[in-house]
């Protein structure tokens, strides 16, 4: 037996002393009996639980096998061939500690999984297997050995508290092979464990198809996060920036560099972004075509001017807000805005009178075709019609809050702008009647859209018109609580404009049936969409005479606030309304007779339905609301308070295909 273990006897294999240098060590186990030379007995009884090693000169108990103790380099080794995504979903789940490690894998890093070769005499490309160990294609066929991770189809969002980077990184493991991240969105961040660079890393690892990408209010991201972005997401197109303090220009730079797609840029309150990253910006990202900035305080001259003059500009949308820019941003931009379309300028209030009369006359803005200006003093007569001479090609423009514009500014630009279809102004109190009325005549033939609302200089007194004039080409006229806007100069308009088909008249205590039935009957091109919403003068007189006459075209029809409108509107509408499609009798006489002969009304397919403070409907119109509700989507109840919340949750029972409000 000896010779078979290659020992000499027991003296060799226990020479006259115990196999513990420290005899008392054998305490901590069993006594080993009567086979070893020493015996000590335990103080205490063992007990054993698990099978012992023996390491060097003591034992030691041996924990349970478990994948857990590979260190991560091999987990990542295993991870990496994992032979698809939703396998790596499935290992995702499992912990937070083995999510990471799946988040540390890139696109390139990850491995086909390959078939066993038999044994040739001849190589042979080796073949590749699907999860189930079926072959389906070679390895030299890139088209097929390599898993499609998607093109970005998909959008996330978080809010809140739901934004940590454990979230983000699930995101970036389970879309892969669901579509692959197209869009994403992050509003807030948790108080806690807010999104961090690791999250980013994350989503830079594993969505290299990300194209869209907005932080609202993100205050732990900094540049860090963009560069883990900037690498991993080449093929980035949009990126929104709202209330970043954390990211700086480097970061705005490295996005710059490694995303030659990106198209769209908004920046809004970032503190710490400059003049540098929007020079980057306009260097190496050759296909922006719309920026946005607002309210980032380290934005001057030298960044929109390094932006808009560099040689691959091609911007067609530009908005500036609430910025410390001078004439000089103006001067750049009606110099070099050559491709611009559409200009937002607002609350700029270092820009003068010179800037805007600069850009007019600086020749750049042939393709400009929409001009909007908020809460800009700048803004004169004089720079107004240099604007006008300067874009012939504009075709809308929106003034707000601008009140050194005057009649005589209004008309010489009216004059100068030979492409103008829609005119909108708000908040404009220096214009009054006189330039509305040769807004008209000049661009009769062209204007389509007129909209005023808040203008305090409008007086209903007799102004002069033209002889002749007509403007055939309006199809949209919109004026909004101008309270000198009455029952002439709503005459005028309705002899002036016969082509109207959508007619907003809000807020107009002075209009009676008098001044709207010349409009209502002159119009020949049908009426499509009416809003008399507070017009409280109006009675059923003015209405009845729209459904007769427009019957057949209307399809919205708004009579919100209309406290003289009463159950015989509602009975014209039945009648004679074909394609009526949305109607608000909000706060308005009608009773259970109304509700009625609207659903008696068999041509009638309303889709949306609002009775919000009408408090004559009681519980007796449940039969009508009921046969209505075949069409219904939408239905407003609320404040009637004479139907009982019995009714209410019978009819959110029965018509489950329409939201009701109550």
């Amino acid at each position: 037996m000896s010779k078979i273990f290659n020992c000499l006897g027991d003296a060799t294999f226990c020479p006259g002393g115990s196999i513990y240098p420290n005899p008392k060590e054998s305490s901590l186990f069993l006594s080993l009996g009567h086979d070893v030379d020493f015996y000590f007995p335990p103080c205490k009884r063992s007990r054993i639980g698990a099978p012992f090693l023996f390491r060097g000169e003591i034992f030691e108990q041996q924990q349970p096998a478990s994948i857990e103790v590979l260190p991560d380099e091999c987990l990542f080794e295993v991870f990496r061939r994992l032979p698809g995504g939703e396998d790596r979903s499935i290992c995702a789940s499992v912990s937070k500690r083995w999510l990471m490690l799946l988040t540390s894998i890139r696109n390139d890093e990850k491995c086909a999984k390959k078939a066993t070769q038999p044994i040739s005499s001849e190589p042979e490309e080796p073949l590749l297997c699907d999860k189930k160990g079926e072959v389906v294609g070679l390895s030299g066929d890139n088209n097929k050995d390599k898993e499609r991770e998607g093109d970005g189809y998909l959008s996330r969002c978080l809010e809140g508290k739901k934004a940590t980077d454990v979230r983000l990184a699930s995101i970036a493991v389970g879309t892969g092979h669901r579509g692959g991240l197209g869009k994403l969105s992050i509003q807030g961040s948790h108080s806690i464990r807010g999104v961090t660079t690791l999250g980013f890393r994350a989503i830079g690892r594993c969505c290299p198809s990300l194209r869209v990408l907005s932080l609202w209010d993100v205050s732990s991201v900094g540049d860090e996060g963009l560069y883990e972005i900037a690498n991993g997401c080449p093929l980035l197109e949009k990126l929104d920036l709202s209330k970043c303090p954390a990211i700086s220009d480097n970061g705005l730079i490295a996005i710059a560099k490694k995303c030659p797609n990106l198209a769209s840029l908004t920046i809004e309150s970032c503190s710490n972004i400059g003049y540098k990253s929007l020079q980057a910006i306009g260097s190496f990202c050759h296909n922006l075509t719309s920026v946005s900035i607002k309210n980032c305080p380290l934005v001057g001259d030298q960044g929109i001017s390094s932006l808009l003059s560099s040689t691959s500009c091609s911007l067609t949308n530009l908005k500036l807000q609430g910025l410390s820019i001078s004439d000089v941003s103006l001067a750049v931009i009606g110099h070099y805005g050559k491709e611009l379309t559409e200009l937002v300028l607002i609350g700029l209030e270092n820009v003068k009178e010179r800037g805007f009369w600069v850009m007019g006359k600086g020749q750049g803005l042939q393709k400009l075709r929409s001009f909007t200006v908020t809460s800009c003093q700048g803004v004169t007569d004089l720079s107004l019609e240099a604007v006008g001479k300067g874009c012939p090609n504009l075709k809308h423009l929106c003034l707000r809050k601008c009140s050194s514009v005057s009649d005589i500014g209004l008309v010489s630009f009216s004059n100068s702008a030979v492409s103008l279809e829609s005119l909108q102004l708000e908040e404009c109190h220096t214009i009054t009647g006189y330039g509305l009325s040769h807004v008209l005549f000049s661009s009769g033939r062209k204007l389509k859209a007129l909209s005023l609302a808040k203008c305090l200089g409008f007086k209903d007194l007799v102004f002069g018109f033209p002889s002749v004039v007509c403007c055939t080409s309006l199809r949209s006229l919109s004026v909004c609580n101008c309270p000198g806007f009455g029952n002439f100069s709503m005459n005028m308009l309705g002899k002036l404009c016969p082509h109207l088909q959508h007619l907003e008249l809000n807020g107009l205590h002075g209009l009676t049936d008098e001044a709207l039935l010349p409009l209502i009957e002159n119009s020949v091109a049908g009426l499509l969409e009416v809003n008399l919403g507070n017009c409280v003068n109006l009675t059923d007189k003015v209405i009845t005479v729209l459904a007769k006459l427009h019957g057949v075209t209307l399809e919205q029809l708004n009579l919100d606030g209309c406290k003289k409108v009463t159950d015989a509107s509602l009975v014209a509408i039945a009648d004679n309304c074909l394609f009526l499609r949305e109607l608000d009798a909000s706060n308005c006489e009608i009773t259970d007779s109304g509700i009625a002969a609207l659903a008696s009304a068999l041509q009638l397919n309303l889709q949306i339905l609002s009775l919000s403070g009408c408090s004559s409907i009681s519980d007796m119109s449940l039969a009508y609301l009921m046969e209505l509700g075949r069409t219904l989507l939408g239905l407003n109840i609320q404040q009637c308070n004479a139907i009982s919340s019995r009714m209410v949750d019978f009819l959110v029972e029965r018509l489950w295909r329409c939201d009701i409000l109550s």
